[in-house]
C-alpha cells in the first residue's frame, strides 16, 4: 500500500467532508469575521489537533464496528445529545447578541481552546473516519499498518485544517455573497446543529 495514497485519501475525505456548512466551519467563519485571520488559524489548529486521536480511535474501532454495529449506534446517540445541547447554546448566544447593550464588554474566548472544545464535542467525527476506513478497506485501498495509519491521520489533519483555513481566508467574500446570512451566524449554527441532531435521530428510529 502506497504511503502517499493513504495520505491523499485522508486529506481528500476530511476536506470534502467539511466543505458543506457545519458547526466547525461556520464557527471558523464567525471567528474570522469577528477576530481576524490569526484567530481563525489558531481555531483551525485547535480543531485539527483533536482530529488526531479521533482518526486513530476510528481506525482502531473500525474492525469492531464492522462486526458490532451497536458501537456506532451508541456513538451516534451520544452525538445526538451533544448536538441538541450545542443547538440550544448557539440559540441562546444569538439572543444575547440581539439584546447586547453598547459599552458592555463581551467575554473573550480563546479561539484555540474553542477549536479544541468544539472538535472534541463533534462525536460524528469518529463514525465519519471509521466509515471512510471501512469503505476504503472494502476496495482494498486501506491498510491497518502503523506507519500507513499515521500518514492517513496526517492527511486527515491537514485536510481539516486547510478547509477551515479557507473558510477563514475567504470569510469576507462569503459574507458579501451571502449578505445578511453571516450576520445571524449563531442562529445558523443553532439550525445546523439542530438539523444534524434531528436527522441522526430519524436515522436511528427508521
Amino acid at each position: 500500500m502506497n504511503i502517499l495514497l493513504l495520505f491523499f485519501f485522508g486529506f481528500f475525505f476530511s476536506f470534502v467532508g467539511s466543505i458543506t456548512p457545519s458547526m466547525l466551519n461556520m464557527t471558523a467563519l464567525k471567528i474570522s469575521l469577528e477576530k481576524g485571520r490569526t484567530a481563525v488559524n489558531n481555531y483551525a489548529l485547535g480543531v485539527s489537533l483533536v482530529v488526531i486521536p479521533q482518526v486513530i480511535i476510528a481506525v482502531i474501532l473500525t474492525k469492531y464496528i464492522a462486526e458490532n454495529p451497536t458501537i456506532l449506534e451508541t456513538l451516534e446517540k451520544f452525538g445526538i445529545v451533544i448536538f441538541i445541547l450545542l443547538s440550544y447554546y448557539f440559540y441562546r448566544e444569538s439572543k444575547k447578541e440581539k439584546i447586547k447593550v453598547d459599552g458592555i464588554k463581551r467575554k473573550e474566548t480563546k479561539p484555540f481552546l474553542t477549536g479544541i472544545t468544539l472538535s472534541a464535542l463533534n462525536m460524528f467525527s469518529i463514525p465519519f473516519f471509521s466509515g471512510t476506513a471501512i469503505a476504503l478497506d472494502a476496495f482494498n485501498l486501506f491498510s491497518f499498518k502503523y506507519v500507513l495509519v499515521l500518514f492517513f491521520t496526517l492527511g486527515s489533519v491537514i485536510g481539516t485544517y486547510y478547509i477551515l483555513f479557507l473558510y477563514g481566508k475567504f470569510a469576507k467574500k462569503i459574507q458579501q455573497k451571502t449578505g445578511k446570512l453571516t450576520k445571524d451566524i449563531n442562529i445558523i449554527l443553532a439550525i445546523l446543529t439542530g438539523f444534524v441532531a434531528l436527522f441522526s435521530l430519524v436515522k436511528l428510529l427508521f
